[in-house]
Parts: C-alpha cells; sequence; structure tokens
C-alpha cells in the first residue's frame, strides 16, 4: 500500500479525482468530512447513549457522545505528530502532492468521531442482546430465509459494521450517505472484512467484521480507490485505523477509570496510585506536591498519562510504519506499549469496579429487555409488511418509525437489517419510552 492512495479526497460517487495540492486550505476536504459527521443525526443521539453506565443522573459519567470528542480530540494530537514523521520519511508527499501533517490529524479526527455512530443503545449488552434475537430468540425463526451470510450478519451484530452502513448507505434525499472522504472511511475501518468466513486468527484486525452484506460493493470500491490489499481472510487494514484505535484504546483505558473514581466505585487514593505507576518518570514532583485536592491530582495524573501514550503510539507507529503498509503488523499499538503491564493493571480494575458493578449489570439487564422488546415489534412488522400480511397493529408500529428512515425494503434480508438498525439508532431514553409503550 501506498501513502499516495491511502490518503485519498475522492467521495463516493465521484467522476474526477480530487488533489490535495488543488485544496481549499481554508476548509480542507478532511475538515468537511469532521463536519458533515458532527451535523448528522446519528452523531447527535450519541449524547443519549451509554458508554460504560446506562441511564447515569450524574454530570460527569460519559456516554458515546463525549467519549467520542474526547476520543477525537487525542485522534487529532495523535495523527498530526505520526503525518509530521511521515512526510519526514517521504517529503514527496508535501512537496510534490501537497499533505501536510494537519491533513492526517484531520482525517483521524474525524474517524475517531465517527467511531462509535453505529452501536446500539446500552452499551456492548445491546449488540448481545441484537445478536442473541437473531441466534437463539424469536429472530431465529428467520434462518431459513437468509443466506448464512445474511443470517450470521444479524447473528453477530457489529456496531463498527453499522456505523459502515450509517456513513454510507443512500437514504432519500442524501445519495452516498455522508459521503466522506476515502481516506476518511479507510481510517474508520478497523475490521476490513465481512462476518464470514470466520476465520479467526491473531491479527487485530481479524477480531471482528467492518460492513454488511448491504454495504459489501461500497467496501470493494473504498477498498479500489485506496489500494487496500487482500489478505488470507480479510484485506489489510488502513494505516491509520491503528491511530484511530489507539485513541480510543487510550481514552477508555484512562477515562473509564476516571468514572469510576468519580462514582465512587474506585478508592482514589487507590486510584492515584496506578496512574503514578504509569507516569512515575514524568512527573513535576513541585507541580504535584503544590495540588492540594485529590480532584486536582486526578486531573494532573491523567493528562500526563494520556500525554504519555500519545507519544508512545506515535513511535510505535513510525517505527512499524514498513509492516503496518504491508499489512503484517497484527498488533494495537498499545499492545507494544512498555507500559502494558500498568495498563493492563488499570483496566482489571476497571473491569472489577466498573464494568461488572451491580449497578452496571442491572442497567444492562433492563436494556436487554427493552431490546428484545422493540426488536420482537419492529422485525415481524417489517417481516409482515414485506410480505404484504401486515395488519392493522403492524401499521401501527411502522407509523413510530420516523419520515425517511430506510425500512421495507427489496429483499428479505435488507429489510430485517433496516428494522433492526433502525433498533440500534435508538438512544437510551427513546428506546426505553418506546419499549414501555408497545408493552
Amino acid at each position: 500500500m501506498n501513502w499516495e492512495q491511502l490518503l485519498s479526497l475522492q467521495r463516493h460517487g465521484d467522476k474526477t479525482k480530487r488533489l490535495r495540492n488543488e485544496q481549499d486550505e481554508t476548509r480542507l476536504g478532511f475538515e468537511v468530512d469532521y463536519d458533515r459527521i458532527v451535523f448528522s443525526a446519528a452523531f447527535r443521539s450519541l449524547q443519549d447513549k451509554t458508554q460504560v453506565i446506562p441511564f447515569s443522573k450524574t454530570d460527569f459519567v460519559h456516554t458515546r457522545l463525549t467519549h467520542s470528542l474526547e476520543v477525537s480530540v487525542v485522534a487529532r494530537s495523535i495523527g498530526r505528530l505520526a503525518g509530521k514523521a511521515i512526510l519526514e520519511k517521504h517529503p514527496h508527499l508535501s512537496q510534490i502532492h501537497g499533505y501536510q501533517s494537519n491533513d492526517f490529524g484531520a482525517i483521524v479526527a474525524a474517524a475517531a468521531l465517527a467511531h462509535d455512530i453505529g452501536n446500539p443503545p446500552f452499551g456492548h449488552s445491546g449488540e448481545k442482546a441484537i445478536g442473541h434475537f437473531f441466534s437463539s430468540g424469536l429472530g431465529a425463526a428467520y434462518k431459513s430465509e437468509l443466506s448464512p451470510l445474511e443470517y450470521e450478519d444479524l447473528c453477530k451484530f457489529e456496531g463498527n459494521a453499522n456505523g459502515f452502513k450509517i456513513l454510507c448507505q443512500s437514504i432519500e434525499g442524501a445519495p452516498g450517505g455522508l459521503r466522506l472522504s476515502a481516506a476518511t472511511l479507510g481510517a474508520y475501518m478497523k475490521y476490513p472484512k465481512a462476518s464470514l468466513p470466520h476465520k479467526p486468527t491473531k491479527h487485530v484486525a481479524d477480531k471482528k467484521f467492518g460492513f454488511y452484506q448491504t454495504q459489501a460493493s461500497d467496501f470493494s470500491i473504498l477498498a479500489k480507490d485506496l489500494g487496500l490489499q487482500k489478505g488470507t481472510s480479510t484485506y489489510h487494514r488502513h494505516p491509520l485505523a491503528y491511530l484511530v484505535e489507539a485513541a480510543d484504546d487510550i481514552c477508555y483505558t484512562i477515562i473509564d477509570f476516571e468514572d469510576g473514581i468519580n462514582l465512587g466505585w474506585i478508592s482514589e487514593s487507590y486510584a492515584l496510585e496506578y496512574l503514578i505507576n504509569l507516569v512515575k518518570d514524568s512527573i513535576d514532583k513541585k507541580t504535584y506536591a503544590s495540588l492540594k485536592h485529590k480532584p486536582q491530582r486526578m486531573s494532573y495524573l491523567r493528562a500526563l498519562a494520556i500525554n504519555r501514550l500519545i507519544n508512545e503510539s506515535v513511535a510505535i507507529f513510525i517505527k512499524n510504519e514498513e509492516a503496518i503498509l504491508k499489512g503484517t503488523f497484527p498488533h494495537a499499538l498499545l499492545d507494544k506499549s512498555k507500559h502494558e503491564a500498568q495498563i493492563d493493571d488499570i483496566i482489571s480494575l476497571s473491569v472489577e469496579k466498573v464494568y461488572q458493578s451491580p449497578e452496571v449489570l442491572q442497567k444492562e439487564i433492563v436494556g436487554y429487555k427493552v431490546i428484545t422488546t422493540l426488536l420482537e415489534a419492529y422485525t415481524t412488522a417489517a417481516v409482515h409488511e414485506f410480505k404484504g400480511k401486515a395488519n392493522a397493529y403492524d401499521q401501527l408500529i411502522l407509523r413510530l418509525v420516523p419520515a425517511g428512515t430506510p425500512f421495507v425494503s427489496k429483499s428479505f434480508y435488507e429489510t430485517l437489517l433496516n428494522a433492526t438498525c433502525y433498533v440500534a439508532s435508538l438512544s437510551d431514553g427513546r428506546a426505553m419510552e418506546l419499549s414501555q409503550k408497545i408493552k
């Protein structure tokens, strides 16, 4: 793979090539990507979607929206630092093509902003609830009418693939979806493969899948535009996807930990000790000693930790750039961190005290039931309408779907997927409200 293609400004449906050195410097195409994501309805719904703690009433607990904004800020810094180093190694990118370090920052920031845009309500338990509905619930009855690949898409419902659908799917009045640049879509695509064949490997890009069969042609066009190479069971990852992943890993490692502290689920003195272990060789002891209150010390250590991991991620990326371009680097960047032990300690404590806390688990159970109720209603109504058998109740359910939302379609699979993705698009609060009305 080569950077000239990987930094493509091409948008879905473009008839002519977009060149970097012909861009308006006051509003680059990569910056337009960021703007389009911010103003999308799917992004706005993240303000009421769970990051870790469902239905939290506290001001300081993160939602998908605040998490996405923070990941984007970290990603911009990572992208700019990596871009500066890449341009020093490949000066023709700037001298001939006009690329600048800020371009890398803009691409990675936009992709990071969208990285959770396809996640359903109630966090990762929402994905599990959707998958269970089709593998073991009432949705299993549809298996005989779907191909193995189509059925796998639903049983392994994936927020990353749903996000790609949101970004690319043509809807009434918006052909080509948000029409983001190829570079931004490539950086977004952490898992450049379909749901089948399922051939798990140790490569980080093979952990999940990145697109549904409804977007298979969109991905093929994207891969061709970017020059992504085909591996054994998946395409090679766009190199900048490693930076998006690193930004997300940094934020959930440090910020979810901080949420646990703010909620009182993790002892503050205990937490400070964990962070000090991560940044002990970069602390300004005089500055740290002057901080009178624990929240100030927490904020100071958090900033140091994020900065430390940003710089280390960039160093690992540049050191392994050649292998990354060849598709032979199988690790997430932080997996190669010299602070891996400290990171694992922080994550382990977060899992024990936050992710598996009784409050989180109880609220995830509620979310599980809410999503199951909604899927039963909306998939049944969609299938009946598709087959021309909709009754009066089905028609009432269908009227609750906002105008212009892709729903009943030309194929059985796409109709089921659209109904499922509509449920996934709902915020936590709206899902609760609709579930209560239906019941």
